[in-house]
């Protein structure tokens, strides 16, 4: 009965400690998250960079898998190199083993004070981010709690015959305890939480050290499995192979320290009287030593990966980016001009749309309309994909010129997106109700409405040429549109009121919908006229600060 007692509350610590890892790591991920996020994404430049990139998130999130994630989620969408994803993940595996550095000295007196702190900052801060620290506090404080209360309760453990036969089968067994480590570490999403225990059990000597070396490769080795299996790479060969190569890395180190267990056990308990200290010197200093000799290989690795994992021949998928070579980054003029190309995709899509609206509108098809609308979520997408891509680009390589181009790249992606969203919506939704309500336009009214349509078809791409061409006289044709639109929207309005004070009933009961609808026609007409004429004219000087006459 005592046993069972004994192994529900060690079972409680561990939940405990699980627990307070779980709250630091989402405490940090809510409080700086997206800024992370960023972070990393712009320091995905060069192998070192990202090296440095990784350890210090990783340091920060306590949690290589949120880094692994974060850059395969990158690597799925083209945004980063092979050769730097894998330096980052180096930098990662690094950067986990400093909490357990600072746990594993003497702080486990801190533990209630981490936790009143940790309170007082979640019950007291008038700032989301100061609860979000608070939480990462209290996990701070429980982590170390649990492993102060483990370690009282296994110490008169130590003796106990079922305890000493379970320790030596893993001290006989090193593979055993590799794979023990592995898979406590890929249930626990952390090598760190799994490392700690072994930290606990050494500092007992309900461990041998050896044993307690063979569980911690295992830990490095289970926390590479959930990246694989959760980077949502599917059948993409080449978002796979950022996750297989870290789970390479630990592969082939585990497999080369493994065999020499015994003199490095030796060389660690010579060098550090506490075991729990030792674990933990060789938790850092093995991933420092995998950084060290992956590092300068990175490149001939990275080509075996490429060649073990080639790409598929699969459909295109149009929300993932066709011209963002990662590899153009390190040239800005080159870089650029592969995210005008991108940006042009844009506007492709964006008149899919266009030429969706008309045929929802003229035939009435809401099968139709749910096409169209789906064609949003690629804007959003490329977008995305197009702003990312250029501020990742280095700012002391680029040129003035280079910085204006850049802008007008991001300038005309982001009307392209903010018109596909007036048209998903705004427009759509007015078919939507027409539709739903079983209504109808006037003849006169659709066929106005159709004319403004095809007249932004053939304004996108006027806009498409200008962007590209950055012609002045075709900025100023495409700029005259919105004076043209204007005159058009009045025209329609006026047409509007005269159908309605000549008493004609389908025009009544469309109204509002009517003027809406010419209203974010106009709106579109105004992106587009933003997204490539103003650039090239404010850059001719041409502009003027308001319409209004002084």
């Amino acid at each position: 009965m005592d046993l069972s007692l004994t192994l529900i509350d060690l079972a409680g610590f561990v939940a405990l400690l699980l627990w307070g890892v779980h709250m630091v790591q989402t405490g940090v991920q809510r409080a700086f998250g997206p800024r992370l996020r960023l972070v990393l994404g712009a320091a995905l430049r060069t192998r070192v960079k990202g090296f440095a990139a990784g350890l210090g998130v990783t340091a920060i999130l306590q949690s290589s898998t949120a880094t692994a994630l974060m850059v395969t989620g990158f690597a799925a969408a083209g945004l980063v190199s092979l050769v730097s994803g894998l330096g980052v993940m180096l930098g990662a595996n690094v950067g986990t083993t400093l909490i357990v550095q600072v746990l594993s000295l003497h702080v486990a007196a801190a533990a209630p004070a981490l936790v009143l702190l940790g309170v007082v900052m979640f019950r007291r801060g008038q700032e989301t981010r100061w609860r979000d620290l608070g939480r990462t506090a209290i996990g701070l404080g429980l982590v170390l709690l649990a492993l102060r209360e483990m370690l009282v309760l296994l110490e008169p453990m130590e003796q106990g015959a079922g305890l000493r036969l379970i320790a030596g089968v893993l001290a006989n067994q090193p593979v055993l305890a590799l794979a023990l480590g592995a898979l406590l570490a890929w249930a626990a999403h952390s090598s760190a939480t799994v490392v700690l225990m072994v930290m606990s059990l050494a500092a007992t000597s309900v461990l041998p050290l050896h044993a307690a070396l063979a569980m911690t490769l295992g830990a490095n080795l289970g926390t590479a499995i959930n990246p694989c299996l959760e980077g949502g790479a599917g059948d993409d060969r080449e978002a796979q192979r950022l996750p297989l190569g870290n789970l390479g890395f630990r592969i082939i180190s585990c497999a080369c320290v493994l065999p020499a267990l015994d003199p490095i056990g030796r060389f660690f308990a010579t060098l550090e009287p506490n075991p729990a200290r030792a674990v933990a010197d060789f938790h850092t200093l093995f991933n420092l030593a995998a950084a060290a000799v992956f590092l300068p290989l990175l490149s001939p690795y990275a080509a075996l990966l490429r060649r073990l994992l080639p790409a598929r021949a699969q459909p295109t998928d149009p929300t993932r980016p066709a011209y963002l070579d990662p590899d153009a980054r390190s040239n800005p003029v080159v870089a650029i001009g592969a995210a005008a190309r991108e940006s042009l995709r844009l506007a492709d899509v964006l008149e899919s749309m266009l030429v969706g609206l008309r045929d929802a509108l003229r035939k009435a098809d809401r099968k139709r309309i749910g096409e169209t609308r789906r064609l949003d979520d690629v804007l959003d997408a490329l977008n995305t994909a197009v702003k990312t891509y250029l501020i990742s680009l280095d700012d002391a390589a680029m040129t003035a010129a280079d910085h204006r181009r850049a802008n007008e790249v991001l300038s005309f992606a982001t009307n392209i997106e903010q018109a596909g969203d007036v048209i998903e919506r705004n427009l759509l939704g007015h078919v939507a109700k027409l539709n739903k309500r079983g209504l109808a336009f006037s003849a006169e009214g659709l066929a106005e409405m159709l004319a403004m349509l095809d007249r932004l078809v053939a304004n996108l791409r006027a806009s498409a040429i200008v962007f590209m061409s950055d012609d002045p006289r075709a900025a100023r044709l495409l700029a005259a549109e919105k004076q043209g639109f204007r005159d058009l929207e009045t025209a329609a309005t006026v047409g509007h009121f005269d159908r309605l004070r000549a008493g004609r009933v389908e025009t009544a009961e469309t109204s509002a919908l009517h003027l809406d609808m010419i209203r974010d026609l106009k709106r579109v007409n105004a992106h587009l006229v933003a997204a490539a004429a103003y650039p090239v004219l404010a850059g001719q000087g041409e502009l003027l600060a308001s319409r209004v006459r002084e």
